[in-house]
């Protein structure tokens, strides 16, 4: 029997959280659970053991959470995101339940750690890069706030491919995180939705006489979902994380089987699978393309139908206080197809007329923008839309048609203006605007960082800012310091909460009273021995994945992020190489020995991205073999870029690289998390760098190159060929560029990159801003040599960090969008 566990008149006893408890449960899994007599020859079965041990007490709250949010009857939150980037999850449900000691003194019993059993765990592999990190950052957030808010996404099967570099180039390799489970979730098969797909309307009369529509000759798919339960910090409350997995639905061909079309029979159960299998499939084909509008739709339809059984069940088919009880968020457009699917919803199973439907859909659905980037706001073909989701092409049609006429009332005869605004972009192949649905569907629209939120209303929406302003507002994005300081960084975390007392880490603005002590030098020498620990940790960890030896001593200047040109990790290589051409000249007067590391996947049909890739390693072989360079340089590309390497860079990261062109960058979180551990930034007046380095102060924050308006003038006389003539350290590195000498044996390889820079038609500006960054790379270095100065500005960078903890952008959501 359950020694933790006791029966007795209906009740169940707590599980315990000290040391014997804890340990008690451990034993009773790997022998029960797993059925071993020992943690067996490696720590993966300890892991497995150690993580149903920690789920048990997870779900213990969990319930709890559930059973209170149902007798309370909450506003409930429901964000859908096509991304999660959860990392791994053991360390982090450990800290938030208070379990680290009586955990680590359990495993004591098996001679292993904590760190050990946790490097098992895969990364969950269900995002990109910052939009999915920023998702789980958030779902953290309203866990440890105690808000009423369910994550929903997608259980893909295969996540983000795993990266590997051979020959300087980059491999995708299938990550298959679930290969050996995941202990985490529970399979929820009660709760499975039907997704259709295909087919076409009927329309026909009600009783009343009113026009109902049927989708029928569908071709159907199961939505299972999968519960992970998503801990609060300290607080007895576990939200969760529903995924959906396709798929197929039971009606199986026997007779085709029988008769040896052993194809044809299972060809519907592979196409239902292909919907969850691989994370945002490479959409440059049209299979491509129709393969991510129906994971787009399979996690709208699944989520809402979802939320509305769950409604029906409590409420009935009395939908009068749906809206004031419930709120989508769409994080991002990925999921606005949501707006036409709620209506559908509502319309044909509900029987609701249009007007009550769409006061419902534009009560509830909140749409936050992410990019600026014309390309990554969801455009459809208005063919493969009829084809795929016919019935809800007519409801997109129709909600346009009604937006047109309010349109016209407010500027009429404006026909130009209708056109800009219209859902549908007409042409030879009409496409859908799915962030204009998004737009007019929604009751909020935020962006992620002030001067994204203005460039949105000024730029890329001015039309619909024009015609609704109330509904825009700004959120600037935020991480949470539960991952990105308490795990991350313990020993930064324990000399904080040292001096000013425990750090109240729900509410980050508390280590603003860090500031005073930078002043204090008996501390800053404090805080010294923690940054070289933690760059010993990273030295360690690019040693293992690169092959390649940094010297703590030196400078650690980092860019990890997903590569892309308006990241501009192509400006980082072009400074690396005038390093090593002033190294090789013994132009080393003033130079700041320094290890640079950048890290990052391109997306597999991105050519230009992965040349970059192959640039940077073909640059670093190089000057990694040159005795000469040694004491001066060192550079390396970590391949794999992850959540878990994040949480050793972050820490031992002396320089944070935030170099975008002004205007791209939405928000950034990664130069939050860098500056949460003390890193300053090198950067450009773009995304939340601005508000960074307004809470920093700017002499603690390195700036250069031109800001957005000034991009957008220097775009009316960019001559890249005349800067370059006219500064001779750009020139001679254009020379070593174009001469071959990165790529000896591989002639013309580069040439793409050398255009690209040359082109006056570069939208990434980079021959405009290479000057600027080289002298502000040369005042970074001149600063790092005055330690006492440097170590005062990592501090301060750590005190400013409080307004860039996602708990507060998730208070402005709960208070100023969800209305908590």
């Amino acid at each position: 029997m359950n020694k933790s566990v006791n029966v007795c008149n209906d009740a169940i006893t707590p599980l315990g959280m000290d040391e014997k408890q804890v340990a008690e449960d451990l034993d009773r899994h790997i022998s029960l659970t797993l059925g071993r007599d020992e943690g067996g020859e490696s720590h993966r079965y300890m892991f497995h053991a150690l993580a149903h041990t920690i789920r048990d007490r997870l779900i213990e709250r969990w319930r709890a959470t559930r059973d209170r949010y149902m007798a309370e009857q909450p506003r409930r939150i429901n964000y859908l995101s096509l991304e999660f980037l959860m990392g791994r999850t053991l360390s982090n449900a450990v800290i938030n339940l208070d379990l680290e000691e009586p955990v680590r003194q359990a495993l004591n019993n098996y001679a292993c750690t904590l760190e050990e059993v946790a490097q098992e765990e895969l990364d969950a592999g269900l995002g990109n890069g910052g939009l999915g990190r920023l998702a789980a950052c958030f779902l953290d957030s309203c866990a440890s706030l105690q808000l009423p808010v369910t994550g929903y996404g997608i259980r893909y099967e295969y996540g983000m491919f795993h990266q590997k570099i051979d020959n300087g180039h980059q491999v995708e390799c299938p990550d298959h995180w679930l290969r050996d489970g995941n202990p985490w979730e529970i399979e929820s098969p009660e709760n499975t939705v039907r997704v259709k797909f295909f087919g076409h309307a009927d329309y026909y009369a009600d009783h009343a006489g009113r026009q109902r529509a049927r989708w029928t000759d569908t071709q159907d798919v199961l939505a299972v979902p999968y519960d992970v339960p998503v801990p609060g910090y300290r607080n007895e409350t576990v939200n969760t994380l529903r995924l959906w997995k396709s798929e197929a639905t039971d009606e199986f061909n026997l007779d085709e089987f029988n008769a040896g079309s052993y194809t044809e029979a299972v060809a519907a159960k592979n196409l239902a699978e292909q919907i969850t299998m691989v994370l945002y499939p490479n959409d440059a084909s049209e299979s491509g393309k129709e393969l991510r509008l129906r994971q787009q739709y399979f996690l709208a339809s699944a989520s809402l139908q979802d939320v509305l059984n769950r409604w029906v069940k409590h409420n009935g088919d009395d939908f009068d206080r749906f809206a004031e009880k419930n709120c989508f968020q769409l994080n991002d457009t990925h999921p606005s197809v949501a707006v036409a699917e709620l209506m559908r919803l509502l319309m044909d199973d509900y029987l609701l007329g249009w007007d009550e439907a769409w006061d419902i859909t534009s009560s509830t659905m909140a749409y936050t923008n992410h990019t600026l980037l014309p390309e990554a706001l969801e455009k459809w073909s208005v063919a493969l839309f009829a084809e795929l989701l016919p019935r809800l092409l007519g409801i997109i049609y129709e909600i346009n048609a009604r937006f047109l006429v309010q349109v016209a009332e407010r500027w009429p005869g404006d026909v130009a203006r209708q056109q800009r605004l219209s859902i549908i972009e007409e042409g030879d192949h009409p496409q859908l605007r799915m962030a204009y649905l998004a737009l007019v569907g929604s009751y909020s629209v935020n962006g992620v960082a002030a001067l994204h939120t203005q460039l949105l209303k000024e730029g890329l929406f001015l039309d619909f800012y024009e015609l609704w302003p109330e509904k825009f507002n700004n959120k600037t994005n935020g991480v949470t310091p539960r991952r990105w300081l308490v795990q991350a960084n313990p020993g930064l975390t324990g000399l904080v909460s040292e001096v000013i007392g425990e750090l109240c880490i729900t509410d980050l603005d508390d280590i603003a009273r860090l500031r005073p002590f930078a002043d204090d030098e008996a501390f800053c020498a404090r805080w010294r021995e923690v940054k070289q620990v933690n760059k010993k940790r990273l030295v360690d960890l690019v040693q293992q994945e690169c092959g390649v030896q940094f010297d703590p001593s030196m400078l650690f200047d980092v860019q990890v992020k997903r590569i892309h040109e308006y990241k501009r990790q192509l400006l980082n290589v072009l400074h690396v190489i005038h390093l090593y051409d002033r190294v090789v000249r013994g132009d080393v007067e003033g130079l700041q020995p320094r290890c640079v590391l950048i890290g990052g996947k391109a997306a597999p049909g991105y050519t230009m991205a992965k040349t970059i890739i192959k640039l940077i390693n073909n640059v670093a072989a190089v000057i990694n073999k040159d005795p000469r360079l040694r004491p001066w340089l060192r550079v390396a590309f970590l391949p794999n870029y992850r959540v878990t390497s994040m949480e050793v860079i972050c820490p031992g990261t002396d320089l944070s690289e935030q170099v975008s062109t002004a205007g791209k960058e939405a928000s950034g979180t990664g130069n939050m998390k860098f500056m949460m551990n003390g890193a300053p930034t090198i950067g450009t007046l773009d995304g939340a760098n601005i508000e960074i380095r307004e809470a920093v102060g700017e002499e603690n924050f390195f700036l250069f190159g031109l800001q957005a308006h000034e991009v957008v003038a220097a775009r009316q006389h960019y001559d890249p060929d005349a800067a370059i003539a006219s500064d001779k350290d750009f020139s001679r590195v254009m020379q070593l560029l174009e001469s071959g000498h990165f790529n000896l044996f591989e002639p013309g390889i580069f040439d793409p990159i050398v255009a690209s820079i040359r082109s006056e038609h570069d939208p990434w500006m980079i021959a405009a801003d290479f000057r600027g960054y080289i002298d502000t790379q040369q005042a970074v270095s001149q600063a790092y040599r005055d330690t006492e100065a440097w170590t005062r500005m990592s501090i301060y960078n750590t005190a400013a960090s409080g307004h860039f903890s996602s708990d507060r952008t998730i208070r402005e959501y709960s208070e100023e969008i969800w209305r908590l």
